[in-house]
Parts: C-alpha cells; sequence; structure tokens
C-alpha cells in the first residue's frame, strides 16, 4: 500500500511538473525542433515548394560544398564579420559605456547621441551610409580629399565594403552602450576605493576590478553580437543594391554580394536559394551550415568563459 501511495505521489508530481513545463515544451517543439528537423529533411531532399520532395541523398551537399559558386565567399564574409565586427562592436560599446559614465555634465544629451542611431530602421541607415560613402559625390570622400588622404572606393570596392559595413555597425552601437553602462554602473564603488588606496593605475583599476566585473556581460555581448551577426542580411544586401545602382523591379533579378561577392552572407543564400531560385534542398544545407557554426561559436565562447571563471578562482 506504502508503495503504491509513493508511486502515485511520484506520477502526479512528475504530471504537474510537466503541467508547468508545457509552455516552454510546446514552444520549444514548434519553433525549434519541427523547423530543425524539417531542415535536415529536406536538406536531402529534392524540393522546388511545387512538386513533391524527392529523395536526392547528399546531392545537395555535394552542390553547395562543391559547385554552388557563393558558398564559399559567403563563408569567409560571414566568419569576416564575427571576428571583426563583433570584436570592434564590443570594445566601442564598451569604451563608449565607460566614456559617458565618467562624463559628470551632460550625460543625458551624450546618452541620447550615441543612442538615437540604433533606433534607425537598418534599410534607411544602410542607404543613408551607402549615399554618405559614395566615392564619387559622398561626403566624406570629398573631406577626405580636402585633407590629403586617399579616398576609399567603400561600398564600391571589394576590399573596403566590410569596413564600411563595420563602420555602419559601430555608428548603431546604442544597444551595447546601454548594456554596458548598466553593468558598469553596478560595480561596486568600494573596490575602486581599495584598489586607489593600494595605488593602483587606471588600467589596472580596468583590468582587475572593472573587467572582472563586468565580464558576463561582455560575454552576453559577444554571445548575442556573434547570433546576430550569423543572421546578417538586410545592411549588406541593400548596401550591395545602392552601391551598385541596380533599382529592383518586375522581372529584375539581382544576385547578391555586390561588389565581387565581397558583401555575400551566408543568409543571403537562403534567401536566394530558397525563395528565388526555389531550390529548397540546397538552402536547408546553407541553414544548417549556419545553425553548426552558431552552436560552434558558442560553446567555444562559453566553455572559455567557464575557463576564465576556474582560473579566476
Amino acid at each position: 500500500m506504502t508503495t503504491l501511495t509513493l508511486a502515485s505521489k511520484r506520477r502526479r508530481s512528475a504530471l504537474r511538473t510537466l503541467a508547468f513545463m508545457s509552455p516552454w515544451l510546446i514552444g520549444f517543439a514548434v519553433f525549434f525542433a519541427y523547423p530543425l528537423i524539417s531542415t535536415v529533411y529536406f536538406s536531402f531532399m529534392h524540393y522546388d515548394g511545387f512538386k513533391p520532395p524527392t529523395w536526392s541523398g547528399t546531392k545537395n551537399w555535394t552542390y553547395v560544398f562543391e559547385h554552388y559558386p557563393f558558398f564559399w565567399p559567403a563563408l569567409r564574409n560571414t566568419l569576416w564579420l564575427v571576428l571583426i565586427m563583433v570584436s570592434l562592436r564590443v570594445v566601442f560599446g564598451l569604451g563608449i559605456g565607460l566614456l559617458i559614465t565618467k562624463i559628470k555634465t551632460g550625460t543625458g544629451v551624450f546618452r541620447t547621441f550615441f543612442y538615437l542611431p540604433y533606433l534607425a530602421p537598418p534599410v534607411a541607415a544602410t542607404m543613408a551610409f551607402a549615399f554618405l560613402l559614395n566615392p564619387g559625390t559622398g561626403p566624406v570622400n570629398s573631406i577626405l580629399e580636402k585633407v590629403g588622404i586617399p579616398a576609399p572606393g567603400w561600398f564600391n570596392d571589394p576590399t573596403w565594403s566590410k569596413p564600411a559595413l563595420t563602420l555602419l555597425a559601430l555608428w548603431g552601437i546604442g544597444d551595447l552602450m546601454v548594456i554596458f553602462m548598466a553593468a558598469l554602473l553596478d560595480v561596486p564603488q568600494e573596490q575602486y576605493e581599495a584598489a586607489e588606496l593600494d595605488g593602483a593605475s587606471a588600467w589596472q583599476r580596468f583590468r582587475y576590478v572593472t573587467l572582472p566585473n563586468i565580464s558576463p556581460i561582455v560575454m552576453f555581448a559577444v554571445v548575442t553580437g556573434v547570433i546576430q551577426t550569423m543572421q546578417y542580411y538586410t545592411q549588406p544586401l541593400i548596401a550591395g543594391k545602392v552601391a551598385s545602382g541596380v533599382i529592383q523591379g518586375a522581372g529584375t533579378q539581382f544576385e547578391p554580394g555586390y561588389p565581387e561577392k565581397s558583401t555575400l552572407t551566408l543568409p543571403q543564400l537562403v534567401y536566394n536559394l530558397g525563395f528565388q531560385r526555389f531550390d529548397y534542398g540546397s538552402a536547408c544545407v546553407v541553414a544548417l551550415v549556419l545553425f553548426a557554426l552558431s552552436m560552434v561559436f558558442t560553446a567555444f565562447l562559453m566553455r572559455r568563459r567557464g575557463g576564465l571563471n576556474l582560473a579566476g578562482d
């Protein structure tokens, strides 16, 4: 009798736990597990969205990795943006946050000044940057020429297109600035006072007091930055269109990546393959590559974070 009572209590407890977890479980199944399984399934199928899918084995994978000319340039560009753009955004956002927390007067004005660009719609901001950085008529190159600095081609030059996108990302740094400001203001002042009494310099106070206290926020900014950059689609596509002078209308097909595939990213390939070429199998392959890269980067960063914690302990 006691055994049955215990088993009944455990069953009721398990059902109660499942009931509380059911919203998350349903959301996980509908919005993550099912799409992921479907993507893996269609990556081995020939499917154009009109006829029923047919088994094609590894043909989609072979096509993407060996015959699709846009995949490897897009992969290199995406990795470049992850390594360079994310790193600079974190450093720049932290620097702006430190600067504003040290300002005694006019903090609200500076905070608003740096945050407003983040609110600009991505398409409008990218178009404005493309016109500002226009090699022939843009004011930026006109100013550079007047002071004797060679004017880059920016979005019209494959060497400068990704640095131009990075400048655009740094211009909209308001989100990270606010996050870092909140973290910096939460650092205990007693630790700064103790460090000053010990004769620590400004750099030593930042290294041994500020950085350890805000390291979880830095890791959060890096991880979310990597995930966002893996989904980087709108800005490089609009920049390429505006710089190339292509006006897309009915019957016009624009191959992304101008100039010379330098602004091509993996999310653009997913859209190009799936919704322009109707090759859903190959699009699923690229999507799975994106997913795998995101998981690898996130796991590496979290492992590094764990190692830093152990070292600090």
